[in-house]
């Protein structure tokens, strides 16, 4: 991941070669599809889902899980990860985990290897740190973006070889697993990707292929893969 590597992205790059494309507010990042807002369709959800949905916007500014050196590392790791480093406005990623390790809320299951979710998030945030003390005689959070992209793809790169005690793979399936679900969850991100959210109990009457609901907005850059293979 740092730009110093052979076959790494170089800054500006997401990890895997994704290019970033995102320079204004969430939902308006590239004008992919402009004015979508699906928030705006929480009146036509059944109110449990609604609740869920529109909580994911009500952030508290005060996190109950992470020590603050951890919400520090907790933000640059999953900045790097999602290529949300530089973004105007990003998805509050380390917040939500935040919240699902305060309420012991985890995928139900682990690895054998692995401690359980909660202690393996602030183990692998210090060594985190670790690396980075000894590598650049910082913390992760404080390193630079290209020096946090070596000291993760280091990690992504050990493959089932341990990383501080732990199997390094299973340590790349946790960080990703929730960074993962906390950005895709969002309906901010659910505006850039054109997903119009819940279909119960409105459902959806126009079936096919680029038939659309009356609410919904058309890709207007259909031509432009987010995703290049090889880039």
């Amino acid at each position: 991941m740092s730009g110093q590597q052979a076959g790494a992205p170089a800054q500006g790059q997401a990890p895997g070669g994704a290019e970033r494309h995102r320079s204004g507010t969430p939902g308006a990042w590239d004008g992919r599809f402009p004015g979508f807002d699906v928030a705006a369709q929480a009146r036509h959800w059944d109110p449990v889902t609604a609740g869920v949905v529109l909580d994911r916007l009500r952030i508290p500014q005060e996190l109950s899980f992470f020590t603050p050196d951890e919400e520090a590392a907790a933000v640059a790791l999953c900045d790097q990860l999602l290529g949300q480093d530089g973004a105007d406005d990003r998805i509050p990623v380390t917040a939500l985990i935040d919240r699902r390790l305060t309420q012991g809320e985890t995928d139900g299951w682990r690895y054998a290897d692995m401690p359980e979710d909660a202690q393996a998030w602030r183990d692998t945030l210090r060594y985190l740190d670790a690396d980075a003390g000894d590598r650049y005689g910082c913390t992760f959070a404080e390193c630079g973006p290209g020096d946090q992209q070596a000291l993760i793809q280091a990690v992504q790169d050990a493959g089932s070889d341990e990383w501080h005690g732990l199997n390094a793979a299973h340590v790349w399936s946790l960080w990703t697993r929730y960074a993962c679900t906390a950005f895709y969850a969002h309906p901010k991100v659910w505006d850039e990707i054109g997903f119009s959210g819940p279909a119960y109990p409105r459902g959806y009457k126009n079936i096919g292929v680029d038939a659309r609901e009356p609410f919904e907005v058309p890709d207007h850059q259909p031509g432009d893969d987010p995703v290049r293979e090889g880039a």
